[in-house]
């Protein structure tokens, strides 16, 4: 074990190529997913924070149960739309990163609108008497509201992250772990353990904590911050 661990830690003082080609591909397809994940995910959020329509408990309902879906479910329904026969086959995504971006996208998505319709639930009950009597338009509102709440949304985000990030089931399906093309570092973590190279795997998980690490330092910073401004 010991020689593993030194191993692995050789891979990531000499900056190897493989492992840094891997890290770049989980980096591109998670963020990318995330970034989307955010657009989507928050105007979402504020609209079933401070709207009330027909269906609206069930949306709800929906988005927490979408939150724990077991990926692999994810994985299985993007390959069967990116597939030859699917209504998106001509585009040729399956096993490419777009594809994977898409299957993370559609995990990241109902887990930051979900945290955040909580998080925008509480502002807008503090300032809902405010908002109608200005009359400002719903974009307006939500605006207003994601900027109040930007320092606490920072936890709704960084769960996306973690969910993009720690994925294993779905990019192994939609991405097929191509080496030099859809591996990423949880699908070579999974490979390179049942083939016995655990100096790569331990590398790829120590980058893999050292990003989930810094991520959680830049939230706890961001909060530090804003309790100093803003008390």
């Amino acid at each position: 074990m010991l020689i593993a661990f030194q191993d692995a830690l050789a891979l990531l003082t000499h900056l190897d190529g493989g492992v840094l080609g891997i890290v770049l591909v989980s980096l591109q397809v998670s963020l990318t997913a995330l970034l989307f994940g955010t657009f989507i995910g928050l105007p979402l959020g504020a609209l079933l924070a401070t709207e009330e329509f027909r269906g609206k408990k069930s949306v709800v309902i929906t988005l927490n149960t979408l939150m724990g879906v077991p990926t692999v479910i994810v994985g299985v329904l993007v390959y069967l739309m990116l597939s030859r026969s699917g209504p998106m086959g001509a585009w040729g995504w399956l096993f490419t990163p777009k594809g994977m971006i898409v299957a993370q996208t559609l995990l990241t998505t109902p887990l930051i609108a979900a945290l955040s319709r909580q998080i925008l639930e509480d502002s807008w009950r503090i300032h809902r008497d405010t908002f109608l009597s200005l009359r400002l338009p719903p974009i307006a509102r939500f605006k207003w509201l994601i900027w109040d709440c930007r320092f606490s949304l920072t936890i709704a985000i960084l769960a996306g992250l973690a969910r993009a990030i720690s994925e294993v089931g779905a990019v192994m399906i939609v991405g097929g772990n191509i080496q030099n093309s859809t591996r990423t570092m949880t699908t070579a973590i999974a490979l390179e353990t049942s083939k016995g190279d655990l100096p790569l795997a331990l590398a790829l998980g120590i980058v893999l904590l050292g990003i989930v690490l810094l991520a959680n330092l830049f939230t706890f910073a961001v909060r530090q911050v804003a309790e100093r401004r803003y008390g």
